[in-house]
């Protein structure tokens, strides 16, 4: 059985540009690494928008070393990068965006969100990348509900969409550098569910809506973090009414961390180095 080796609320909200209103369940530089190779997660609550003229959102920027994976629950989201990809998701889609050797991009409320108004709900996760894949070319994945398989859990407790990884035999659309399961699990109230991850990962669910308990003695709610040992491989949720929780796991990099602002890399030297290729326009440019 997998230990919880804690259960932590999600600091006060913040906006990230003008569009994004996040609570930060992980956070780089803090705890993020008892949660290797998972560098943050940034939960936005529904919240309403009104009717704008502009797009709200964040403008261009840099990343480099790791790799984003978006999650929109309500409203849409229009992406653009230095790949030349981009586009716009809805409800159940995914954008995994891999920065690497260097990326830019920008990320708005879609024009017709921005036009109509409506509930906005998303997850962001950073996911660090080894050293020798940080120089990787920058890439790019839409993942659309329809691709990402559904399987039924057992006794009608809810169903897991398998973003990344595997379960139950039925493998995620994401491709990924390193081992990762990325399971988004909705569940009905008053069910129960045992879940088995790989012995040795990092391991943590994200509570989104609802209430639940984990191995029948820990309890969490919405916009609360429960961290799993990396020691065991099954562990069992119990919901006392209806949930949504992001269930994440993922081998350790078990590397030196330095972050500094949009820059994930191993050294002081390498961020100062991401800072320069940056300012003399290696990362590209939005066309």
């Amino acid at each position: 059985m997998k230990d919880v080796i804690g259960v932590s609320d999600a600091p006060a909200m913040h906006w990230v540009g003008d569009g994004f209103p996040v609570q930060s369940l992980i956070s780089p530089g803090g705890d993020s690494a008892a949660f290797d190779p998972f560098l943050m997660l940034d939960f936005a609550a529904p919240m309403a928008f009104a009717p704008a003229h502009h797009r709200r959102g964040v403008g261009q920027h840099p990343h480099r070393g790791f790799e984003t994976v978006t999650i929109v629950y309500q409203g849409e989201l229009e992406h653009r990068d230095s790949t030349g990809s981009g586009g716009i998701i809805g409800p159940g889609d995914v954008q995994w965006m891999t920065a690497a050797a260097g990326i830019l991009h920008e990320e708005f409320h879609s024009e017709a969100f921005a036009r109509t108004g409506g509930t906005l709900e998303m997850v962001q996760l950073w996911v660090n990348l080894p050293a020798k894949h940080k120089s990787a070319p920058a890439g790019y994945q839409t993942l659309l509900n329809a691709s990402i398989p559904s399987v039924d859990l057992p006794d009608g407790a809810g169903r897991v969409r398998v973003i990344a990884g595997d379960y139950q035999g039925r493998k995620g659309p994401a491709q990924t550098f390193t081992p990762i399961d990325l399971w988004d699990v909705s569940m009905a109230g008053g069910k129960a569910a045992a879940f088995t991850l790989p012995q040795g990962h990092s391991a943590a669910l994200a509570v989104l809506h609802g209430r639940i308990r984990v191995n029948d003695k820990h309890p969490a709610h919405a916009g609360q973090l429960i961290g799993l040992g990396r020691t065991g491989r099954r562990f069992n949720v119990d919901a006392s009414e209806a949930a949504t929780v992001l269930i994440m796991s993922g081998a350790p990099i078990n590397e030196p961390v330095v972050a500094h602002g949009p820059f994930v890399m191993n050294t002081i030297g390498e961020i100062k180095q991401a800072m320069l290729d940056f300012k003399s326009g290696k990362f590209g440019a939005l066309t």
